[in-house]
């Protein structure tokens, strides 16, 4: 299979993606073995259930500092400091300073809800050739509910990608009063490259959560958040129907690589140009929570 790579805003280079634990997701989705163990396995809750408590245990703190040298993590944008935690889950759902992800105080501005590697689509029920060609986005199957769907049909979708060594706490893109969130259950896949060059699908049949965003200025924006394999839990931390402020905390991942959705009302936004630009070639573009993500239109 191809390396995965994608356009990081910060350096304004292309990078070539280092995948954690890559030969195992490369045998599960490219073996016929591997086939076997994700239908029988890998994509159950209990799978990612008994290793969340492996990576809960106070013997997995031993793997944090071998993690922070071989991803090349900078310990001085964490809240703590890498001897506080626990176990590697505590770790890997870390806070980070707030100056460490400054939020764009534009009010016209909305902002990548996570750390990640992200595409955008002017209209949500036209994405296809993602990942791999011949594969088309199913909005109705993704928001499980059909008029729901009709109505953001036209709407402008972003697709944020996490990987594990990335920053795991999701925010609010615009400010807003959220309702409650509803869970739809589903499979856990993963929501690697790896994987959705086999199957986009899993974005839609994979556990997620959606929380509709009521705001002053955007709308109505859907903001969801997938699992996948070994994120059998998603954690909401804010209070339905109280105001939050762009770039407050919403929740967060326990471990694995996961990704967050966020669907704006037709005619609402549109993309930061670098988003819109490597969008359009199918190239992810690597930027973090608090920069432009896109503007009123």
């Amino acid at each position: 299979m191809e390396p995965i790579r994608y356009f990081n805003r910060d350096t304004k280079t292309y990078e070539t993606e280092q995948v954690y634990g890559e030969g195992f997701l490369r045998w599960t989705y490219g073996h016929p073995l591997g086939a076997i163990a994700l239908e029988t396995l890998v994509k159950r809750r209990f799978f990612s259930a008994w290793y969340g408590r492996r990576m809960s245990t106070p013997q997995s703190a031993s793997r944090i500092a071998p993690f922070i040298a071989n991803y090349h993590l900078d310990p001085s944008d964490f809240a703590d400091s890498p001897d506080s935690f626990g176990s590697f889950n505590e770790f890997f759902y870390r806070k980070l300073n707030p100056q460490a992800r400054p939020i764009d105080p534009d009010d016209s501005i909305s902002v990548f809800p996570a750390d990640g590697r992200h595409l955008g689509f002017e209209r949500a029920s036209a994405i296809e050739g993602v990942f791999v060609k011949g594969q088309k986005f199913d909005l109705p199957e993704l928001l499980g509910d059909t008029t729901l769907a009709s109505r953001y049909a036209d709407g402008t979708l972003i697709l944020s990608r996490l990987c594990p060594v990335d920053y795991h706490r999701f925010h609010f893109p615009v400010a807003g009063t959220p309702t409650e969130t509803r869970l739809i259950e589903g499979p856990l896949f993963s929501v690697s490259p790896i994987a959705l060059r086999k199957r986009l699908a899993y974005l839609w049949t994979n556990k997620r959560t959606i929380t509709q965003l009521q705001t002053r200025q955007f709308g109505t924006v859907l903001l969801l958040e997938i699992g996948a394999t070994c994120v059998g839990t998603i954690h909401q931390t804010f209070t339905p129907g109280q105001p939050a402020e762009k770039g407050a905390e919403k929740g967060y991942f326990a471990f694995g690589g996961s990704s967050t959705i966020t669907i704006f009302e037709p005619g609402a936004v549109q993309l930061a140009p670098d988003l819109r630009d490597h969008s359009a070639s199918l190239t992810e573009l690597y930027a973090k929570i608090g920069s432009p993500m896109a503007s009123l239109a």
